[in-house]
């Protein structure tokens, strides 16, 4: 029955009589046992579980003997660590520090409010009654405190929530989370989608809003306090992980917590709480077969409850964001199970949620797990492209390191050991030899190339990422110069086109610029020579073409305008300069201000700031908007951060601002260096002296950060 929950020093004798009224009516007619999540911030009940079952979510149990009390904030933040890519978060309070998962949960202290009602209610009956009815009394609350009720028969396996009746019951679900009362907990990421909605659209990809990782640290001065090993399921870094967490691999039962002088009988203790199946998924201690480079799971009764689990969860899942995680996740538990079919099908179908968000990290992690499907299929030509594609220097180096880790193990399995090598070998450096998990697998996988090669030799030599990608290599722009005139080469040397340009541009898809030495405008031509537009159209400046689209100026000067390749003018003129378009945007300036366009002409961030250009944290600059669709701007001579949508992240208050691929990086007037999160919050104090010291920090923070594939 449902009965508020009331402070034990709140009660009055009244409420305690009624209590053991309650409880005595109870004890004659048990109403059968329904799991409901806690109000957050208040302890609760768990569900309807066997007395061995314990959550491997990364957790210890206490040592008193009692189980932590997790509330609905607890397993949102659970959810929403399945949802990024590797982004430390700031710990501003309690709310940012549920957001960040960095505190763990206070384990509930003797003298808390079960504790009191249970010394109340006894204390009440001694009074009241004999001491037989007393000893009866305490015998049914304790009986009402702990759910005793035997277990129903079902294939569980210890430590996971079997699903039942309800999507709520089979995953641990709570329900009134904090951010919406009327989605689905599932779909709240504490820390992420902050307040958004199920508008999944591209508008949203890059917002502060979007990308935290919410598993991931927080402040600098809170970083200690972090779980080590909590079980993660997928953050926007991760890929296919042969090692989950080392906590979670092994959770004690409460007899074995229960090691204190005072630790009450384990009998008296809470059930402990539902395992979401993503927590599940992501503590599964993979086993690495040395031969096929393959995992293989511990426990594959155990993987099967989990995607059970999966699926529950996606029966009520809506947003694409969600679709596309829990997607993916079940293509990797069908994976390793040996349902390819099933895998493969879940892993398309996740890459097509994920490109709907237009978030650059969700997409690259959902490509990877489908590539890894196609590899375990036999289909390496596949899944060596999408490895490629969803590789970028703008993601974290962890989720990097994964990338071509697991490159490297396709590379492997085609005989191409050399190439397989050279993924590696890149992996590590990436990690600087840091991640003693990655250093394990490597080495198992650097063994079985030494046998193969011994056996078969190196394979066939290393592939150009244009072999890799599928795509044909442009023509290169070559000079004469007994002429003094350019033309263009294939890969292999020879010309395909004469030389008979006084100026040529690159190949960009397919299409080059080019302007005869008796022409003062240029024309446009295909990889083959054919002019698409002639010169006399009369362009004096021409930029390279990119998504579609080329900037273009009558005279030179200004009133730059876009038109396509049949030169139909997509943006009217109206522009002083403009920018290449990139991930969907182009850096224009009108009237002295710098702004950006969309690819219909749309201008979507006001052209008022004095500069648009991208710092990055590997010493590159975009020039425009990063694949996260942020970009850095300076009003009065300080910088700071907008979105694709022009909202602004980072207020321009900043000398020096630098974009990582989970942070912002910071400077002060006096040169000291620190750290924002992607939501403009403060991470790590501007006390360092060079940002290299400010990235090995969140290096740190992010040390807890174990993604699965």
């Amino acid at each position: 029955m449902d009965r508020p929950i009331i402070p034990a020093a709140e009660r009055t004798t009244a409420e305690a009589e009624t209590l053991r009224t309650e409880t005595d009516r109870s004890a004659a007619d048990p109403e059968p046992h329904i799991a409901v999540a806690a109000a957050s911030g208040l302890p609760g009940p768990g569900p309807q579980r066997t007395p061995n079952a314990v959550a491997s979510s990364g957790t210890d149990a206490r040592q008193d003997g009692a189980a932590p009390q997790t509330t609905a904030d607890e397993t949102a933040r659970a959810t929403a660590a399945a949802d990024t890519a590797e982004e430390p978060t700031a710990t501003d309070g309690t709310a940012d520090a549920d957001r960040t998962g960095s505190t763990p949960p206070a384990p509930q202290q003797p003298g808390t409010t079960a504790d009191a009602a249970q010394a109340e209610t006894t204390a009440d009956a001694a009074q009241a009654e004999t001491t037989a009815d007393a000893a009866r009394a305490e015998t049914t609350a304790d009986a009402e405190q702990v759910d005793t009720t035997p277990a129903q028969p079902s294939p569980t396996t210890e430590g996971i929530a079997v699903p039942g009746s309800t999507p709520d019951a089979q995953v641990g679900i709570p329900t009134g989370t904090e951010g919406s009362s009327t989605e689905p907990a599932e779909h709240q990421h504490a820390g992420t989608d902050h307040g958004d909605t199920a508008d999944d659209g591209p508008g949203h990809a890059g917002t502060s809003h979007n990308d935290t990782l919410d598993d991931g640290p927080g402040h600098a001065d809170h970083n200690r306090h972090a779980h080590q090993g909590q079980a993660q399921a997928d953050t926007d870094d991760g890929v296919p992980n042969a090692a989950g967490a080392d906590d979670a691999q092994e959770p004690r039962t409460p007899e074995e917590a229960g090691t204190d002088g005072d630790a009450e009988p384990a009998a008296d203790a809470a059930p402990p709480p539902p395992v979401d199946p993503e927590q599940a998924l992501a503590a599964v201690g993979w086993e690495l077969d040395p031969r096929t480079l393959r995992e293989q799971a511990p426990d594959p009764a155990q993987l099967r409850v989990i995607r059970d689990g999966l699926t529950a969860k996606l029966d009520t899942t809506l947003d694409n964001r969600s679709r596309a995680r829990l997607l993916s996740l079940r293509a990797v538990a069908s994976r390793i199970l040996g349902d390819l079919d099933d895998a493969l099908g879940d892993a398309r179908l996740a890459v097509t949620y994920a490109e709907a968000t237009g978030e650059f990290r969700r997409t690259a992690l959902a490509r990877a797990r489908l590539a890894e499907a196609l590899r375990w299929r036999g289909d390496h030509a596949e899944a060596d492209r999408l490895f490629a594609e969803a590789n970028s220097p703008e993601l974290p180096d962890r989720l990097r390191a994964l990338l071509h880790e697991h490159a490297g193990r396709c590379c492997y399995d085609q005989g191409r050991l050399t190439e397989a090598c050279l993924h590696f070998e890149r992996a590590l450096d990436l990690r600087h030899g840091e991640d003693a998990q990655l250093n394990a697998r490597v080495e198992v996988a650097l063994d079985a190339v030494a046998e193969r090669a011994a056996a078969d030799g190196f394979g066939p030599p290393p592939r150009r990422p244009e072999e890799v990608l599928g795509t044909p290599r442009p023509p290169m722009a070559t000079f004469d110069e007994e002429q003094q005139l350019w033309g263009y080469a294939d890969a292999d040397g020879e010309m395909v086109i004469a030389h008979r340009y006084a100026e040529a541009q690159p190949f960009h898809e397919g299409l080059a610029w080019v302007r005869r030495p008796e022409a003062s405008r240029w024309a446009l031509i295909d990889t083959s020579g054919a002019a698409l537009i002639e010169a006399n159209n009369g362009y004096r400046s021409v930029v390279p073409f990119s998504e579609g689209l080329s900037w273009v100026s009558m005279d030179g000067k200004g009133r730059w305008m876009a038109v396509d390749r049949m030169n139909i003018v997509k943006i009217p003129p109206g522009y002083e300069e403009a920018r290449p378009f990139r991930n969907g945007l182009a850096a224009v300036r009108q009237n002295g201000g710098w702004g950006a366009v969309d690819l219909t002409g749309e201008v979507v961030v006001p052209t008022r700031y004095h500069r648009l250009g991208t710092p990055l944290a590997d010493g590159r600059e975009v020039d425009g908007f990063t694949a996260d669709g942020l970009a850095v701007v300076e009003l009065a001579g300080r910088r700071g951060v907008v979105d694709r949508a022009g909202r602004v992240v980072v207020t321009p208050a900043y000398p020096t601002v630098v974009v990582h691929p989970v942070a912002f990086l910071v400077a002060t007037e006096s040169g000291r260096w620190g750290a924002l999160d992607r939501r403009g919050e403060p991470l790590i104090d501007p006390v360092h002296p060079g940002r290299a010291a400010v990235v090995a920090e969140i290096d740190r923070l992010l040390a807890d950060a174990s993604p699965v594939l």
